[in-house]
């Protein structure tokens, strides 16, 4: 970082700290309030009090000083001040650091917004996953094409299990070790989430390829893949599967797929459809 880039950060978290600390009152954290106050807010040695460091250490962070400063003790200053989460990863930034995942809770119940968009991707395959790659909510046309059911799917076992990926065998070939590396990128995120070795382990069990690919430690992130199976009824689809960011709920990841030009499974796909129509209730 330049020092003039450095400068603008520190004038940043000077001016955040103190409008966020203008805007409390002791009344909000609990303190008495005594006598006459020449300024809003709390005072600086309040701040200092209710995080618990030094009064001439909290000056020099909000006065911008090139000091050094620890999560805890950010996390300390952000309960202190009330900080929301956005503004607690904002505090993180302006000092420096690189802000926690955010607390996800997994299990979060699907807004009816999303399975409104998921079903309005339509008679293409939409699915919504959370952050060990569970299987949280997809279309109709997912249901179909992957076989979901009323049990429990996780997308990295069913790519490495699943009869119907291994089928093609060339495509699952050149897309297994990215598509560990993706999942390795994501557990690096959690380090102490036990729900990502449950993964690891029990497909470790299921399958030695990935085993193989898993003891590599190769780091990588979703891209824009070809993904392919062989349908029992459709065939073979070919999709390119993009994969983007739920912006309320950081966990969650929705994973469109679009027929591959030239392949014909758009075609495949309405003849399935067709298939599923005609099936009897």
């Amino acid at each position: 970082m330049t020092s003039e880039s450095a400068r603008r950060r520190h004038e940043q978290l000077r001016d955040f700290l103190r409008i966020r600390r203008a805007r409390l009152t002791p009344g909000d954290v609990g303190i008495p309030a005594a006598g006459r106050r020449r300024t809003p807010g709390l005072r600086r040695e309040e701040v200092a009090m209710l995080a618990g460091v030094g009064v001439s250490w909290y000056t020099w962070l909000e006065q911008g000083r090139d000091i050094t400063v620890s999560a805890e003790v950010l996390d300390a200053i952000a309960r202190a001040l009330r900080l929301s989460e956005p503004e607690r990863v904002h505090l993180y930034l302006l000092a420096g650091l690189n802000p926690p995942p955010a607390d996800g809770t997994p299990g979060t119940e699907v807004t009816p917004e999303v399975r409104r968009l998921l079903d309005a991707w339509g008679r293409r395959p939409a699915v919504l996953r959370d952050r060990y790659w569970n299987v949280l909510a997809f279309n109709d046309t997912a249901r179909a094409v992957f076989d979901f059911d009323g049990t429990a799917h996780n997308c990295l076992i069913t790519f490495f299990t699943s009869p119907r990926y291994r089928a093609v065998h060339d495509v699952w070939i050149s897309a297994a070790s990215a598509v560990v590396a993706a999942y390795r990128a994501d557990s690096a995120h959690f380090p102490d989430d036990p729900g990502f070795r449950r993964v690891v382990d029990d497909l470790s069990v299921a399958s030695p390829e990935f085993a193989e690919l898993w003891e590599r430690h190769e780091v990588g992130v979703p891209v824009q893949a070809v993904n392919a199976l062989r349908h029992p009824e459709a065939g073979e689809l070919f999709f390119d599967a993009t994969t983007l960011a739920v912006a309320d709920h950081p966990d969650w990841r929705l994973v469109l797929y679009n027929p591959r030009p030239g392949t014909d499974t758009d075609g495949r796909l309405e003849g399935l459809r067709r298939i599923r129509l005609a099936a009897p209730a």
